[in-house]
């Protein structure tokens, strides 16, 4: 001990370490309260940076404002990376994001196409998530759908889509995802630059849920008619329909019969999967 207390070098390091101390509980002390201000306050980018990288760049989210938890932007359509086809929805869409059980609250409201914000909520699971979306409607104009590529940038379609969904469930497990509930999505007047007749007709999309979910087509008015049934097996949609034109519009519609599917006479077959 008397060594200590005679040994210059020995008092110095002793007396260097008690002034840094202070130093060391303030830094403490500064990194404890910007931790929680960096999360309360990141910046909206963060979030488009999310996005962009989960969507292979396919939905962007552009010029945007405020924080990850409330902000605004743009949104595009692209075909991905290197794609030049892209196609941004009218006006802003706004997000409002915020903790819940186990996981997050999400209210998007867009000007252009939502009656009433969007809701849904997410929560985590062990090797997987749970999405519930909340049942609501929506409209969307079609021509957004030319900024993901081919074909849509081929058809380049115009027209209105609405979608409604009830009681729609996600489950993410080990790469797998289960679907509960029901999505319905109307194409209505739609129309596309491979044909002179405007409007087409209008259609339906109905998605519904189950151990195996099902994917249904059908007319609901119009000189194209399309109809086709399919279901998910595994993570693959197998899908089978038809398209034709009423006989005095087959003229109208014969390009578009082309490229919709393999003709087989008046008919254009349709297979996916």
């Amino acid at each position: 001990m008397s060594s200590r207390r005679n040994n210059p070098l020995a008092r110095a390091s002793g007396t260097a370490s008690a002034a840094r101390t202070p130093w060391a509980w303030a830094l403490c002390g500064a990194l404890a309260g910007a931790v929680p201000t960096l999360v309360v306050f990141a910046p909206a980018q963060w979030l488009a940076s999310g996005v962009a990288q989960a969507s292979g760049q396919r939905v962007l989210l552009t010029g945007v404002r405020g924080t990850v938890w409330t902000g605004s932007g743009q949104l595009v359509l692209t075909g991905g990376h290197a794609s030049q086809d892209q196609a941004a929805l009218p006006g802003r869409i706004g997000w409002r994001l915020r903790p819940a059980w186990g996981g997050l609250r999400a209210q998007i409201d867009a000007a252009c196409c939502t009656p009433a914000p969007l809701q849904l909520q997410a929560r985590a699971r062990w090797n997987g998530a749970h999405i519930t979306v909340a049942d609501g409607q929506s409209h969307w104009p079609a021509a957004v759908l030319a900024g993901l590529g081919t074909p849509w940038n081929t058809l380049q379609p115009q027209g209105q889509l609405a979608l409604e969904t009830r009681g729609l469930q996600m489950d993410w497990a080990a790469g797998r995802m289960v679907l509960q509930g029901q999505a319905q999505l109307d194409a209505l007047s739609m129309s596309s630059r491979l044909s002179t007749l405007r409007p087409m007709g209008s259609y339906r999309l109905t998605l519904q849920g189950g151990a195996a979910p099902t994917l249904g087509l059908q007319t609901l008015q119009g000189a194209l008619q399309l109809s086709g049934s399919g279901q998910w097996v595994g993570q693959r949609l197998r899908f089978t329909g038809e398209a034709s034109a009423a006989p005095e519009r087959e003229g109208a519609l014969s390009n578009l019969l082309n490229i919709i599917g393999r003709r087989q006479g008046a008919r254009s077959l349709i297979s996916l999967g």
